[in-house]
């Protein structure tokens, strides 16, 4: 049985003597100082009184936190759980992408074997649901895809995974990447069709847009392109995006990623492209690597464009850093942009949790009727110092099921808690 997802609609929920209900006693939503009980019924909260025959779990007053999400990632190209690979300069995309290639080749483990190892992690350190980057190029076939599609499976009842065909090595530029966007979007494995730099690095800026607009609008899936260009071509390329966004009338599917031309405007053309985007409705994703390349969130959400938070690639052959562990990633995105006070700690949170959701189309946790129980008990003093100190969860709930106690996963119909 998957994991119940909420449609949105907004009331309460009935209780009765068939319905899978679990009451977590004794636990503190966003760190509040009164301990509450939160009742939940085939997956969601209900303010209604529980079945006679529920389950209890006893929290300790333990701070009650809603499950984050993984906006960004690339977990088929992870190193995670196995030997120490030893890394070597590298100039640009085209370099790292290489590499990339040389450290498949050289993995003993398949792709879903290191997949499942960092995102069943990720799970035991609360993370609900994630949007994977799978490459799609000559070098891997679709060999990325179906590895992180199978641990999707494997994890059905504990993430959410949606996953994008990548073209890591360009569209245009590395021959044959383009049949097998088209053959990954056919098997209906993928959610959505990537991109990357389509005037820099691709040096085709219609003719790659067109081509992943074109089989997005075709086979029903969204887009999610990687932006590093700054500047004008930047800029050029996200104002195709926009356009095309338009033109097909695909808003609320596409994302954009990184997107450091941003950071190269001053506040007019700032908030002028910004309200483009949130009137086509195009999210966009920062991995906060750091002060001068992180998004001006608050200044986007203020023409109301979505914006989601990654970890990007965890010990691949990038970076032997990372580790899939979103709260971290929450604390990073508090430390590049200097966030001082307990509400601009609390802010970096919901990043991760609320704005995340927001991204991929999910309900938000918030502990209200109807909203789904994904989340995470720990032993904190109050939300800003959990996002400082970052303590592991003790217990990862999804849909009102234990997944994970203690960073171990666990069978998801035990329900105790030491």
């Amino acid at each position: 049985m998957t994991s119940p997802r909420y449609d949105g609609a907004q009331g309460t929920v009935p209780a009765d003597d068939t319905a899978d209900a679990v009451v977590f006693r004794n636990v503190r939503p966003f760190g509040t100082e009164s301990p509450v009980d939160l009742t939940v019924v085939d997956g969601r909260f209900t303010d209604h009184p529980a079945p006679a025959a529920a389950r209890v779990v006893d929290g300790g007053g333990r701070v009650a936190l809603p499950a984050l999400v993984n906006a960004h990632v690339h977990p088929d190209k992870t190193t995670w759980g196995g030997p120490w690979v030893s890394r070597r300069p590298a100039q640009g995309i085209a370099d790292y992408s290489e590499q990339d290639a040389e450290l498949f080749r050289s993995q003993d483990r398949t792709v879903a074997e290191r997949a499942l190892g960092l995102m069943s992690h990720a799970v035991t350190r609360g993370t609900r649901a994630m949007r994977a980057h799978a490459d799609v190029a000559p070098a891997y076939g679709l060999a990325c895809v179906e590895g992180v599609a199978a641990v999707r499976q494997q994890l059905r009842h504990s993430l959410d995974v949606e996953i994008v065909a990548f073209p890591q090595h360009g569209v245009l530029r590395t021959p044959g990447t383009a049949e097998l966007l088209e053959e990954a979007a056919r098997t209906g494995t993928i959610d959505m069709i990537g991109g990357i730099d389509p005037i820099d690095f691709d040096h085709a800026l219609d003719e790659q847009l067109d081509l992943i607009f074109r089989l997005a609008d075709r086979h029903a899936l969204g887009v999610d392109l990687h932006l590093h260009d700054r500047g004008d071509a930047g800029t050029a390329a996200l104002r195709a995006v926009i356009d095309r966004t338009r033109a097909l009338s695909l808003q609320g599917r596409v994302t954009v990623s990184h997107v450091f031309c941003l950071l190269d405007l001053d506040e007019r053309e700032l908030d002028a492209i910004a309200a483009e985007l949130g009137l086509a409705d195009i999210a966009l994703t920062t991995v906060a690597p750091s002060p001068s390349r992180v998004l001006p969130i608050a200044r986007l959400r203020e023409h109301g464009v979505r914006v989601g938070l990654g970890t990007d690639g965890v010990r691949d052959a990038w970076s032997p850093f990372g580790n899939g562990d979103m709260l971290h990633r929450a604390h990073q995105l508090g430390r590049v942009t200097g966030a001082r006070t307990d509400d601009e700690l609390e802010r970096c949170y919901h990043v991760g949790a609320h704005d995340g959701a927001d991204v991929l189309g999910l309900p938000r946790v918030d502990f209200t009727t109807g909203s789904p129980a994904d989340f995470v008990l720990v032993h904190g003093e109050c939300l800003p110092q959990i996002v400082v100190d970052t303590p592991p969860p003790d217990l990862v709930v999804r849909g009102g099921r234990v997944v994970a106690r203690d960073g171990e996963s666990v069978d998801a119909t035990e329900q105790s808690l030491p």
